[in-house]
């Protein structure tokens, strides 16, 4: 039996491996090109969707303009298009053109899809 050199090497140092299985997440798929008006003015919009929530979301952009193929694959008619996943892979809505980071979390929140960030400890629960 072939190992990979990881689990060879756990052996080896008798660490116990074990793989990460992340949940899946809700996603959300916009579909635009680095060149467009529209699509430029999602850039912060989609940074600020990426960052703040981290770990409860997945946002994925695509070129259509370098990425022809995927412009026929997911269907699109304009850009930007944002498509909206739950955390099964299944679409739940899209929108075309520019959209704020406002009106998609209420979009999710309206689909049923929960972004909350999660509660902050209390100042007594906090480790030292």
């Amino acid at each position: 039996m072939k190992l990979p050199a990881i689990a060879l090497l756990c052996l080896c140092l008798g660490v116990t491996a074990r793989a990460a299985v992340a949940a899946p997440l809700p996603r959300l798929v916009d579909l635009g090109a680095k060149k467009c008006i529209p699509c430029k003015q999602m850039v912060p919009v989609l940074a600020a969707l990426t960052t703040e929530y981290a770990g409860r979301l997945e946002v994925v952009f695509i070129d259509v303009w370098e990425n022809r193929a995927a412009g026929s694959q997911y269907g699109i008619r304009l850009i930007p298009t944002q498509i909206f996943y739950d955390a099964t892979g299944q679409e739940l809505f899209r929108h075309e053109g520019y959209w704020s980071k406002e009106a998609i979390l209420a979009k999710f929140k309206e689909l049923g899809v929960e972004l909350s960030m999660p509660p902050k400890p209390a100042d007594g629960d906090r480790k030292a």
